[in-house]
């Protein structure tokens, strides 16, 4: 591990601005991803800013009738609120078929939303990888994709986004407030949030540097049916394949997001449009474009039916 300095600071907009001034500092909280990157020299931060202090670990109201969740609540005490449990149960869910209970304990909201890809290729400092050194080549293509997207990538990337929350995120429509190194506010709904690689896959969302995530609200309650489910290679302590989640409503309305078949929690409006008309139009549409490997073309079946479980789990 190369040396680092550290602090802690008082108040969000003070982490924003030691951020901006300081090169190559980043942000700590529960630590879960960052250090195990910093061990493998995937990360080497020269400066380490703990927002632990903060105060942004608490679940709070709005006047809308939805939730703020702070940047810093745990997973585990996210997924254990009653309120998350009644009214956004597929967050409850996502949450719970993430990692393993240990690690739940210590990750947080905002690091569960950033934390990095799993790709093989980009945990191996010996191999070419865009996304870890811009401009190096992408090792993934041509090599083994077993895990990898089938939709969102590029050809300068074709990394999946490892979180199960992020997932319910999307679904519930989720917004990310962030604090600026100047001290401005910003909100950025989670459909924004993320990015595709495109040419540029090193760059994972919209946030600027040194901008820090100090919430996520949540709308008011969408009612209706949540299902999420995660299909792996281990019981635990696995990302996902393919994951769904999707809230249907008793007039058989509703909306569905993907995760592990992309770079980034995948919804489409059009899908979400079809899920009146069953299982294989929403499919069609959130697939339409697919660009799979020889790996991971078993990914297209794994989804539909994943898809079609989950919405007749969903209407019974």
């Amino acid at each position: 591990m190369k040396p680092f300095t550290y602090e802690r600071p008082r108040t969000p907009a003070e982490a924003a601005a030691s951020a901006a001034q300081m090169r190559g500092a980043r942000f700590i909280a529960g630590g879960t991803n960052l250090l195990d990157l910093m061990k493998l020299e995937v990360e080497t931060p020269a400066h380490l800013i703990d927002v632990n202090g903060l105060g942004l670990d608490q679940i709070t109201e709005t006047p809308e009738g939805g939730l703020r969740v702070g940047s810093l609540v745990r997973n585990t005490d996210l997924a254990a609120d009653t309120r998350i449990r009644r009214d956004y149960a597929v967050l409850s869910r996502a949450i719970l078929a993430g990692a393993s209970g240990q690690i739940r304990n210590r990750a947080t909201t905002a690091g569960n939303l950033l934390q990095r890809t799993r790709c093989p290729y980009f945990y191996d400092t010996n191999m070419p990888c865009n996304k870890r050194a811009p401009g190096s080549g992408c090792s993934a293509i041509g090599g083994v994709t077993r895990q990898l997207a089938v939709i969102g990538a590029s050809d300068a990337c074709i990394a999946t986004h490892p979180s199960d929350m992020a997932v319910a995120m999307r679904l519930l429509d989720a917004q990310v407030e962030t604090v600026r190194p100047d001290g401005a506010a910003r909100v950025i709904p989670i459909a924004d949030f993320y990015r595709l690689p495109g040419n540029t896959p090193h760059i994972d969302t919209a946030l600027d540097a040194g901008e820090l995530i100090t919430a996520v609200t949540l709308p008011k309650p969408a009612g209706g049916t949540h299902v999420y489910r995660k299909v792996r290679d281990r019981a635990s302590f696995a990302f996902a394949l393919v994951s769904v989640g999707a809230i249907v409503q008793a007039d058989g309305s509703g909306r569905v997001a993907m995760g592990g078949v992309a770079p980034q929690p995948w919804r489409m409006d059009a899908a979400d449009a079809a899920v009146p008309q069953g299982a294989k139009a929403v499919a069609d549409r959130l697939l339409a474009d697919a660009r799979p490997t020889d790996d991971n073309a078993f990914k297209l079946t794994l989804a539909a039916r994943t898809l079609s479980a989950v919405l007749a789990q969903a209407r019974a």
